[in-house]
């Protein structure tokens, strides 16, 4: 482990020169001369003194370096039948323009503009716009609900919002437009302007004086004259982007631009293996965290080529629908959720469409966005026959928090582990009174402060929320709200977050570790463990599982209960299993145990706004209260 091990003592030891020599990737207005202003704690700030431009570096020093006619981005939607590519300099056209298009709205540095798009190139144009503009852009996730919008509208205060008149489904067109219309009532903050893109599956009525079509503005230079970048101050903020709160006010995790564009160059190279011209894609969506750092302003930042995908991994055809994506673009890595990778063994166990297109650009694949069970990461390496990369970040970082850095130095391979952490990451496991676990012993995931280039600085508009919710935990850590452990090799192994924690008479059980056994089962695709309440031993696990297309149900519970007594022991009391059709999930694919285990313990849970399919619940509901 010596280049890693070299590295990333270094990062701890001395972070200024660390990140100092990260920093001479980004092109910078003013050249920052302090790397790490550390007077104010817990409030710790990265090149306080620097000043850039986020989307210049994205889109213009490429077209002036001689990449101006690779291609940036490629669009591809099989829900609409359609594909683009724009070169680097179409890329830098589209966006100097729809930026000019802003100005003229009234939008200037450090206004806040809100964007509720679908998975379309005029999604990723306008945040660009907006960093070129140096304003922040907020992207809510297209299709949430009127009146989850509104909160994020009130919250993020817009001068602008951007959105579409729908988004396409595989099997349904979804109305953006009333949904906005009707955010816009309900929200207190009076939003005056809005640009809608306007789709032809199903256009949308426009409302004279508020709503401006985006074509219109964009066909003359009078209404869309190109815009100069911006220089803006290195913690000035990029973006906000939502998370849940447990309060149920949204938290809105502010991502500044200096920091950001050091850590993701950074983490380009060195944790994905990817270099300018490469194709990269990400299969996940511009309105989460994983579209903004690795759709859009990773990849870009570096002159790599990006894929923006708006499709299923199943359904959009069929289970090979990722596959003729990576085999017809020549992807060279690409990054997606495990449960998408669950989706498709479910419909095709054998990987029998892989043989049908040509993966040989396919270097790796990475996981992240749920833990990575063992019985997923075989299935996938056996069958692509090159590294699946499990690596765990959040929203709140913006980046690896711990990874397998495939450009740096390639670790062994430890299913159910996420590897080693990366440079910046003083990851710790605390127990409850602050003293640290041994090897393999389990506790709270903790990052000692202060947190590398990239993560949050705090939370829009209230740092009070910031230090209560990641800080105040534990004196001087940063509080990931995952448990886990490191083992003797200083692995870390992600068990799921820490309210996911069961007491079985006093035993406490991961139900990460129980769900790992069951995937182990040919039979089951996918599978969830709750702990709900028992009279007895206060808490005891509960199974879920999926089946394979054709996996046969018989004898399965008996196995179950017979692998997790084999493998975790009778202390975890584990006798419940029931065969669902589907696991409810959030549209970024994480498992909404939390809500079942409410249902569960026969609380009227609330439904979570990021739900992907409320009738998965629905039909869920019976089966948890029986």
């Amino acid at each position: 482990m010596g280049g890693y091990r070299e590295l990333f003592e270094a990062s701890l030891a001395d972070p200024a020169s660390f990140w100092a020599d990260a920093a001479a990737a980004v092109t910078w207005t003013r050249e920052p001369q302090q790397v790490l202003d550390d007077t104010n704690p817990p409030f710790y700030r990265w090149f306080p003194d620097g000043e850039l431009n986020t989307c210049a570096n994205a889109l213009d020093r490429h077209v002036e370096g001689g990449r101006a006619e690779q291609p940036a981005l490629i669009y591809d939607s099989p829900v609409t039948g359609s594909q683009r590519t724009y070169t680097y300099r179409e890329l830098l056209d589209e966006t100097q323009r729809f930026a000019g298009a802003l100005a003229n709205l009234g939008v200037g540095k450090g206004d806040c503009v809100v964007i509720y798009m679908p998975m379309v190139p005029e999604a990723v144009i306008a945040m660009l716009a907006c960093a070129r503009l140096g304003a922040v852009h907020s992207v809510v996730f297209g299709g949430f609900a009127a009146h989850e919008l509104a909160a994020r509208i009130d919250d993020a205060r817009p001068v602008v919002v951007v959105s579409a008149s729908c988004g396409v489904e595989p099997t349904r067109t979804v109305d953006y437009k009333p949904m906005l219309d009707a955010a816009l009532e309900i929200a207190e903050h009076d939003t005056a302007t809005c640009v809608i893109l306007q789709r032809e599956q199903r256009p949308s009525e426009l409302i004279t004086g508020r709503d401006h079509d985006w074509r219109e503005l964009m066909a003359s230079e009078d209404t869309a004259p190109p815009h100069a970048p911006v220089p803006v101050a290195a913690n000035d903020p990029l973006y906000v982007l939502y998370t849940s709160g447990t309060t149920g006010k949204p938290k809105g995790i502010v991502r500044d631009n200096g920091g950001h564009a050091v850590a993701l160059l950074w983490s380009m190279r060195n944790i994905y293996d990817t270099e300018p011209g490469d194709v990269y894609w990400a299969a996940s969506d511009v309105g989460w965290v994983v579209g903004h750092s690795y759709i859009v302003y990773g990849p870009l930042l570096l002159g790599a080529t990006t894929v923006l995908y708006e499709g299923k991994p199943v359904g959009t055809p069929d289970a090979g629908a990722f596959w003729r994506v990576a085999a017809e673009h020549r992807v060279k890595v690409m990054f997606t959720a495990p449960t998408a990778i669950r989706a498709i063994k479910k419909e095709d166990p054998d990987g029998a469409a892989l043989a049908q297109y040509d993966l040989s650009a396919l270097r790796y694949l990475f996981q992240a966005g749920e833990r990575l069970d063992p019985g997923t990461y075989h299935w996938a390496s056996e069958r692509l026959g090159i590294p699946v990369v499990d690596h765990w970040w959040q929203t709140e970082t913006g980046w690896s928090i711990a990874a397998n850095p495939m450009g740096l130095e390639v670790h062994e391979v430890k299913p159910g582990s996420a590897t080693v952490p990366m440079p910046g990451y003083d990851v710790r496991i605390l127990r409850p009174d602050g003293s640290r676990c041994d090897a393999n012993e389990e506790g709270a995931i903790c990052v000692r402060l202060p947190l590398p280039p990239g993560t949050l600085p705090t939370l829009w508009g209230d740092d009070d929320r910031y230090v209560a919710a990641y800080l105040s935990a534990f004196d001087g850590y940063y509080l990931t709200g995952d448990g886990g452990y490191l083992d003797e090799d200083g692995h870390l192994f992600v068990m799921g977050r820490t309210d996911d924690v069961i007491n079985v008479a006093g035993h406490r059980l991961s139900t990460g570790s129980i769900e790992a056994v069951l995937a182990t089962h040919p039979a089951v695709a996918e599978c969830a463990v709750i702990g709900v309440a028992d009279d007895v031993k206060g808490q005891v696990p509960r199974g879920l599982v999926v089946l394979k297309a054709g996996a046969s149900a018989d004898r399965l519970e008996d196995e179950l209960v017979a692998a997790v007594r084999e493998n975790i022991g009778a202390v975890a009391s584990f006798k419940t299993v029931d065969v669902v059709a589907a696991l409810p999930k959030t549209r970024s694919g994480k498992i909404l145990r939390k809500t079942m285990r409410g249902i569960a313990d026969g609380r009227e849970e609330p439904v979570p706004s990021t739900i992907e399919d409320p009738g998965v619940l629905d039909k869920l509901k019976p089966i948890l209260r029986a």
